[in-house]
């Protein structure tokens, strides 16, 4: 059986024990004769003969639960022994014997924490019935000598002489009973992931959002595991901007506009310039962190022209502040597991973010909350350094004649007195390495690095084969090196990934290579003539979930990275013949996507433009949203506008139309519900009107519309288009409740909104009494819930000639309404996680 060990898991009892224990220890052993034995800080068995020059007596402790558990689930067993130890040193082999119901016998021996004696594991209870545990220390015997503290918290690292021996006697505990039944005892409840509207911060009570709160961008080792197989199928487990694939974040599924700002001014300039347009688009954060987009723009600030690094809330625009005084602003975000808390246990004491940047030979760490610099680290000479595996960077430095090293590196902390700390750069591996820079583009799964080359002839001054070349990221040794007659479009579509560095050619075919040998692994089918078989499009390629992603000027591609297959081909016809020069292997008219990709969420994000955009500009360019896995469009809204951050399920995107940055999202909701404020007599009609309007800072106190008027309406609210004649805008629905005086509950019915946002239904309430009437909308992917009350009074009926008869209403108990609506959020919840693990 595999044993997990953690040492951060510490009860805070025996922290507290060995806090004042070893601080006590510490101050009091005082070195009067040197020793020159060096001790690693485990203990031994007491050696046949010798006595030792102090002894203690020791209590051992035993703790396990749950307990009972239930059949197949994990129980948490800790051990620990008192007193505590000096902070250098730990026991050795602590043994835990457990004996199952059948008699099967597992023996484990363990070491101790460092200075508090503390040991634990977990173990599968996989046999019904009682088992029976018993822990016993088998002694511990330190001989005299110089021992190393480690570094913690408290107390920084130092060698400490022993002139004495010690020895701690053996003690154990009593065989303890933990009783397997089969019924699972239920942890604490799980959390859903959200489906309405949400905010940060984010409770740690609900620690199954984790999959959702990623920052942008990523880095290091991003995945690994069974949740990592599940939500992201065949994609590699390393962040790589070439790659452009952010995991861990919630996209938008929706084209509704949450906030805009406008950063620059664009649009058509009128006048003498004709039908020209300045073309300057908005900005886009560098990175999210924790809901808050953190963004370097130029602008008027203090009334001078500045550079200035904000942040601003991602859901509203609000701005938390703005700095001046950050230089350069920080790119990718680093997280630092802090100090131990126990002086050679895992860090697990200050763990800090920061947003970091390097630049002039040092590491710049920002804290997020205020923007102050918290340190900046020496890394010289070192002038840059790539995050690659979360707390570990790689750098290549140029020692000039053609010699270059690869620099592996983490930071160090040193711990000074008064626990005062230095971090430092602390150096891995130093290798020799074939290039000046990490290459072209890496796959630090297989461990390998691959540059390509365009080969120019200088007869012809134009590229007529390519070069590719691979190295390896562990040894530094040039794996190999060829020419091959395939002539590469760009340096900039090249991508290692899945043990194969691939670049588009200009046959408008990928052609991909095996990174550990340099043979061929394939080419994939040809791309469409005529405008992307010649390699015509984007001067990027995208890969996430086993497939490589290539933007041409007739779609966008799909490729398989196992075959190079094209798994689909997205297009965005246009609807007027004239409006592009570009068709599609049918004649039809498509427009061409020349920009850069992202993928997250399932979801690709793209946009139309071509490589020098022509006055006047094209009309009809849009943001398009695709899911990966079958190549359908999701959504689209006008403008040339690049995506940028996605977090929290926000994407960020700068559109040259109008200079204005966009933040498309979920919303918040605001419903009404009124009621004739009269009694009305039984058997009358009651008018139940309402509103459901959309609280978004872009449009406030305008009306909620469904998905499929949302790109259309949006349009019309930010960019000057009408509504189409032969188009209806539709709301969204509103279920309509009815309580009575014995809290029966009466559906009512459901309605929908209209372009207004209001809505209206009669209701004849079948008897005498007052009714609480409650208007709900659920919510859905462009806005959060909200509902709203209001009251009827229903009195006797007229005296009329004839007798009114009401219509009969379909009562139900509160509990059994109560069921409905816990039925209700269930299928929320179910969809929910079923979007989570759409990963095909």
């Amino acid at each position: 059986m595999k044993i997990s060990i953690n040492k951060t898991k510490l009860t805070a009892i025996i922290v507290m024990v060995i806090l004042t224990t070893s601080m006590f220890m510490l101050l009091s052993n005082s070195p009067v004769q040197a020793q020159t034995n060096t001790e690693e800080g485990g203990s031994y068995r007491l050696p046949a003969g010798v006595t030792p020059d102090y002894e203690v007596d020791t209590t051992a402790y035993l703790s396990f639960r749950p307990n009972p558990v239930g059949l197949g689930q994990v129980f948490l067993v800790n051990m620990w022994t008192t007193p505590a130890l000096h902070v250098s040193r730990y026991h050795s082999d602590y043994k835990l014997t457990i004996t199952k119901p059948s008699g099967e016998q597992h023996v484990v021996e363990i070491d101790s924490y460092r200075a508090d004696a503390t040991a634990w594991l977990e173990w599968v209870a996989d046999e019904v019935g009682d088992w029976k545990l018993k822990f016993e220390f088998q002694g511990s015997y330190f001989p005299a000598g110089n021992y190393t503290s480690y570094g913690g918290a408290w107390i920084g690292p130092q060698v400490i002489n022993f002139v004495e021996s010690a020895y701690y006697r053996p003690s154990s505990t009593a065989e303890q009973t933990l009783t397997v039944q089969e019924q699972i005892v239920n942890s604490w409840p799980e959390s859903p992931l959200p489906t309405d509207y949400w905010t940060r911060p984010v409770s740690p009570e609900n620690r199954e959002w984790w999959p959702i709160l990623g920052y942008f961008p990523s880095d290091g080792v991003v995945g690994g595991g069974t949740m990592w197989n599940t939500l992201y199928p065949d994609t590699n487990i390393y962040y790589n901007p070439d790659y452009e694939f952010f995991p861990y974040v919630q996209a938008p599924n929706t084209a509704h506009i949450a906030w805009r700002r406008q950063e620059n001014i664009g649009g058509l300039i009128g006048g003498p310039a004709g039908q020209k347009s300045w073309t300057s688009g908005g900005n886009t954060p560098s990175i999210i962190y924790a809901g808050r987009c953190y963004d370097s723009k130029t602008r008027v600030f203090n009334g001078e022209v500045q550079n200035i690094w904000t942040c601003t809330d991602v859901r509203t625009g609000e701005v938390y502040w703005e700095r001046t005084d950050v230089s350069p602003a920080p790119s990718f975000v680093m997280l630092d597991e802090g100090f131990p808390e126990v002086p050679g246990a895992a860090g697990n004491f200050g763990r800090n973010i920061f947003l970091c940047a390097i630049s002039g030979g040092k590491l710049l760490r920002y804290n997020p909350t205020s923007g102050n610099l918290a340190n900046q680290i020496d890394i010289a000479p070192l002038t840059s350094g790539t995050l690659y595996d979360g707390t570990t960077f790689l750098s290549v430095q140029n020692l000039g004649g053609g010699n270059y090293r690869l620099i592996k590196w983490t930071l160090a902390v040193e711990n000074l007195p008064m626990l005062q700390t230095r971090i430092t750069l602390d150096v891995l591996s130093n290798i020799t390495f074939p290039w000046s820079n990490l290459g072209s583009s890496q796959d630090y799964d297989a461990g390998i690095a691959a540059t390509v080359q365009s080969i120019t002839q200088p007869a012809l001054g134009a590229y007529t084969g390519t070069r590719i070349s691979a190295a390896s990221l562990t040894t530094g040794a040039l794996l190999w090196d060829i020419t091959v007659d395939e002539t590469m479009y760009s340096s900039s579509t090249a991508v290692a990934d899945h043990g194969k560095i691939a670049f588009v050619g200009m046959d408008g075919r990928i052609h991909a290579y095996y990174l550990s040998n340099g043979q061929l692994a394939w080419r994939s089918e040809a791309m469409d003539y005529p405008w992307s078989k010649p390699g015509f499009g984007a001067y990027d390629s995208t890969s996430a979930y086993g497939m490589l992603f290539r933007q041409g000027y007739d779609g966008v591609y799909a490729f398989d990275w196992s075959d190079g297959h094209i798994v689909w081909h997205y297009k965005a016809p246009t609807p007027y013949t004239y409006e592009t020069p570009y068709i599609d292997s049918e004649g039809n008219g498509v427009y061409s996507f020349n920009g850069a990709s992202m993928v997250a969420d399932g979801k690709l994000y793209t946009y139309n433009t071509e490589h020098t955009p022509s006055q006047p500009i094209t009309r009809g360019w849009r943001l398009h949203c695709i899911d990966v896995f079958t190549g359908e469009g999701i959504w689209n809204i006008t403008g040339c506008m690049t995506q940028g951050a996605v977090a929290d399920g926000y994407l960020t995107a700068s559109n040259s139309y109008d200079g204005y940055t966009y933040v498309f999202g979920k919303g918040k909701s605001t419903t009404t519900v009124s009621a004739p404020e009269t009694s009305v007599p039984k058997g009358t009609a009651v008018l139940i009107t309402g509103s459901v309007l959309d609280q978004s800072p872009a449009q406030p106190g305008t009306p909620c519309v469904s998905t499929g008027s949302m790109t259309i309406y949006m349009e019309y609210l930010h960019m000057q288009k009408p509504i189409p004649s032969d188009f209806t805008v539709t709301g969204v629905p509103v279920m309509l409740l009815a309580i009575d005086s014995d809290n029966n509950v009466i559906p009512i019915g459901e309605t929908t909104s209209d372009m207004s946002g209001k809505f209206a239904y009669a209701w004849t309430p079948s008897d005498e009494g007052l009714y609480k009437i409650t208007a709900t909308f659920l919510g859905d992917d462009s806005y959060g819930s909200s509902w709203d009350e209001t009251a009827v009074v229903v009195g006797p009926a007229p005296s009329a000639n004839g007798q009114i008869i009401p219509e009969e209403q379909a009562l139900i108990s509160t509990d059994v309404a109560i069921i409905i609506a816990v039925a209700a959020v269930a299928v929320i919840g179910a969809v929910a996680y079923l979007a989570l693990k759409k990963r095909k």
